[in-house]
């Protein structure tokens, strides 16, 4: 296996999200803006969104072999919901109410109210979405203990009860 980039978490935020662009979205900015804001429209207060997998590392994980390596379209994007009773949208897990199975051609029953937005990501990219909901400790441990790397699509903080903002 060769070398993968080193330290992908020293990576700014703009190298990685200019590469999601460039690889996911074709380099079109545009296609990239219309599809955070669709997960915008159907996420809660209370939720970040990020993006992780190859097409955040430019390559897969067990393989090494370049994101769409099969042809254009091929490699998924994998979104995950963190916190906010996502889980609560799930009915199949990894650890049952703390980390979900992806909605996705493996687990396409895994959130039945996500599927319309699943169908309508897919549709956007032309390439399978597969959408994913943890807890905010799950993610941490991916993150710092693993070192597992990713990029913030949405950070939607919580409402105040107070004034509703």
């Amino acid at each position: 296996m060769s070398d993968k980039i080193p330290s992908e978490s020293s990576e700014s935020e703009d190298t990685i999200r200019d590469r999601v662009v460039r690889l996911a979205f074709g380099g079109d900015q545009s296609r990239f803006d219309d599809f955070v804001r669709a997960l915008d429209e159907a996420t809660p207060a209370g939720v970040q969104v990020i993006l992780r997998g190859s097409a955040v590392t430019g390559h897969k994980w067990l393989s090494d072999e370049p994101f769409d390596a099969d042809g254009p379209g091929t490699s998924d994007l994998d979104v995950t919901f963190v916190g906010g009773n996502m889980v609560s949208l799930f009915r199949e897990f990894h650890i049952p109410g703390i980390h979900s199975a992806p909605l996705s051609e493996a687990h396409p029953f895994a959130s039945p109210p996500l599927g319309t937005l699943r169908k309508r990501l897919c549709g956007m990219t032309g390439r399978p979405v597969n959408l994913q909901a943890t807890t905010s400790l799950v993610q941490f441990v991916r993150d710092v203990l693993m070192n597992q790397p990713y990029l913030v699509l949405l950070n939607k903080p919580e409402m105040d009860e107070h004034t509703g903002e």
